[in-house]
């Protein structure tokens, strides 16, 4: 049975937890904006044994030039190589050369039954009769003027027509040299002599490698369209590297570049020497031209290579290695800084250029700051607890 007593301070005790739990939801309505703030992070403090694996490293400026690493695609020099194309149309009797072969300027590559050539030898022994000709007619009938033989009307005419033939003469010849036709077989035909019926020859422009033949005898050429040879000089290639992003403005022409074609061979020293103006639409980057030495023949077209472009600028500014940056939850750099009390803050940063194995910091640290290089891991471990 309960008594009356035992019934009294029941209810004083229920009445003494409803004020309690009242009061509590009070205070906790008050606390409620500190609670809504972000919680600041704590300097980590350490003991001396603790302190013992931290590494730190003053920050103070350096020089630093700065480096962009990428790929590329070796293509030949376009200044040093070469498309012959058909300077004649008929079908081709003979190729004189083989795929890889070295050749030097004015070399016959091939023979062209062509009657391009026929008529283009037969135009110029014409042109050459008839200048001959009217040449003689011109130096007599100047003599013949100077003794009043003649009217200067008649030598007049025989003036012009000199000068006319001799245009003609001089065409002529500039028609065959545009089919390659040397400087023996013009003496030839100056001289009278007989040539091969029909029979064009297909000459090397440039000295170079044969790095691709594109007929074969009996196959017929279209005079000006039809690709025969490309000839490259592969003693210097270009290797058209793919710059992306912030990069773009961290190359210039002059830069210097180091080309690896990652089969184990040497690496080979070039230069920037183009940087392209236009994005690549399908790539979104620059294309940057190097050029490089190639004397041994290691580079190949279509080649991918990786290249590393170096500044020639030299720059100024706080540098400290990858290891010492974190990054926290929204993936945001930071890093520990030795504070005056001797615990260690994290602190916000900007990252710039990567140097190879540090970071430029345009933001974030002064000059003098000790900034922890080995051990920022154990330092977050223990904040987090």
């Amino acid at each position: 049975m309960i008594t009356k007593t035992a019934r009294s301070s029941g209810m004083l005790a229920g009445t003494l937890l409803v004020l309690g739990a009242l009061a509590g939801c009070s205070a906790g309505t008050a606390d409620a904006p500190d609670a809504a703030q972000a919680p600041r992070a704590q300097n980590v403090t350490l003991t001396e044994t603790q302190r013992q694996r931290i590494h730190l490293a003053t920050v103070a400026p350096q020089a630093y030039r700065t480096s962009v690493t990428t790929t590329g695609v070796v293509d030949f020099d376009h200044n040093r190589a070469a498309t012959v194309l058909a300077p004649f149309a008929g079908p081709v009797t003979r190729v004189m050369v083989k795929l890889g072969e070295r050749v030097v300027a004015g070399q016959a590559l091939a023979r062209v039954d062509s009657p391009d050539f026929t008529a283009a030898v037969g135009a110029y022994r014409k042109a050459l009769i008839a200048a001959d000709a009217a040449d003689a007619v011109a130096q007599n009938d100047r003599v013949l003027y100077a003794h009043q033989a003649i009217s200067q009307r008649e030598n007049a005419d025989a003036q012009a027509s000199a000068v006319s033939t001799d245009a003609d003469r001089d065409a002529a010849l500039q028609a065959l040299l545009a089919l390659h036709v040397d400087a023996m077989t013009v003496a030839a035909i100056r001289a009278g002599k007989p040539l091969a019926l029909g029979q064009g020859v297909i000459r090397a422009p440039i000295a170079g490698t044969l790095v691709d033949k594109s007929i074969v005898p009996g196959q017929t050429l279209a005079a000006g369209s039809t690709p025969c040879f490309t000839i490259a000089d592969t003693s210097r290639m270009w290797v058209m590297a793919h710059v992306f992003g912030v990069d773009i403005a961290r190359v210039q022409v002059g830069d210097a570049a180091t080309i690896d074609t990652g089969y184990g061979g040497p690496q080979l020293a070039g230069t920037l020497t183009n940087v392209g103006a236009m994005i690549d639409p399908d790539t979104r980057s620059v294309s940057a031209r190097v050029n490089v030495d190639n004397p041994l023949g290691v580079l190949k077209k279509q080649m991918y290579v990786q290249v590393v472009i170096r500044s020639r600028n030299e720059y100024r500014g706080l540098l400290i290695p990858v290891s010492a940056v974190l990054r926290d939850d929204e993936n945001l750099p930071f890093v520990y800084v030795l504070a005056a009390d001797g615990s260690y803050a994290r602190r916000s940063v900007s990252l710039g250029a990567r140097v190879g194995e540090r970071f430029v910091i345009p933001q974030g640290l002064q000059s003098g700051d000790q900034v922890v290089i080995d051990g920022s891991i154990f330092l977050r471990f223990i904040q987090t607890q």
